[in-house]
């Protein structure tokens, strides 16, 4: 069940997208956000003296979006260091220790990392720089409990801070807050709902195998639908694509464009089991 906090965010330099370090109300942890620009002047900051876990975001190269790296340090500005000069993508980055030094080691850090590539390889929302999936390390049975609830404030707090690389698809609520739709059309049948993350596609759906002229022109669609070939959410079956999983798109009207392979309006493509559009179910809820 979820639970009700609050962040804190300090803004330490009075700049909105300089330096940032946040607080989660009953969490041993804290997080420090800056742009790479501001590494050489946030290098003395004593949390970047201690051991953590860090994510390094920027523009991908090869198409619209962004790309995310999982690391950890012991300590962790060296690291950041290292990739400063050896990373080109990332334009941002987000460290995760404790308000008090010590509590987090070695081992701690690579369990984290470790957990984090691997949620964001299930997922498949956003690409990753690693190249492996790591180990996780031996931790005891209390250990590695308590590095589970830091990892879960991590994960509350990403969304709120613009990261959605870790999200799984939420489950379908009932029936009465957001009802199943369905969008038809060019022999494929899809089923999906609207969440707090977005319009959810259902595993199982299917999608249309070919486009249509205008969507192949259309950059950020078609790799979107490049990606999610690429990366299994959707795979051949017979004559169409299907999703292997349920998958969060950031509007319906994205979601409906893969599925019919063209440009469409999610708001009048997916309908209820009565035919009702989903304009029509919003302008209702709305009245």
């Amino acid at each position: 069940m979820l639970q009700p906090f609050s962040l804190r965010i300090f803004v330490a330099d009075g700049d909105p997208d300089g330096l940032r370090i946040v607080d989660k109300s009953n969490w041993i942890g804290k997080a420090l956000l800056f742009p790479r620009a501001l590494l050489s002047q946030v290098k003395a900051r004593p949390e970047l003296a201690q051991t953590g876990v860090y994510l390094l975001l920027g523009p991908r190269p090869d198409g619209e979006g962004d790309m995310v790296y999982v690391g950890e340090g012991d300590p962790i500005l060296p690291r950041l260091q290292e990739h400063q000069a050896k990373k080109d993508f990332w334009t941002r980055a987000i460290g995760f220790t404790t308000a008090t030094a010590g509590q987090l080691n070695k081992a701690h850090v690579q369990f984290l990392e470790s957990r984090l590539i691997a949620l964001a390889r299930a997922a498949k929302r956003m690409p990753l720089d690693n190249a492996n999936q790591p180990a996780e390390p031996s931790l005891s049975e209390a250990d590695r409990a308590d590095m589970e609830v830091f990892l879960g404030h991590m994960l509350g707090m990403l969304p709120v801070l613009g990261v959605h690389a870790f999200e799984q698809a939420p489950k379908a609520p009932a029936a009465k807050a957001s009802p199943v739709l369905i969008c038809k059309g060019k022999g494929v049948q899809a089923t999906g709902y609207e969440s707090s993350q977005g319009f959810v596609v259902r595993e199982g759906s299917q999608a249309a195998a070919t486009v249509t002229p205008s969507f192949a022109t259309m950059t950020g669609p078609s790799e979107l639908r490049a990606d999610l070939l690429k990366s299994g959410v959707l795979t051949a079956e017979g004559d169409v694509l299907k999703f292997t999983q349920d998958y969060v798109f950031s509007a319906p009207s994205a979601a409906s464009d893969i599925v019919l392979g063209g440009c469409t309006n999610g708001r009048l493509s997916w309908k209820d089991a009565n035919g009702h559009t989903l304009k029509e179910l919003q302008e209702a809820q709305a009245a």
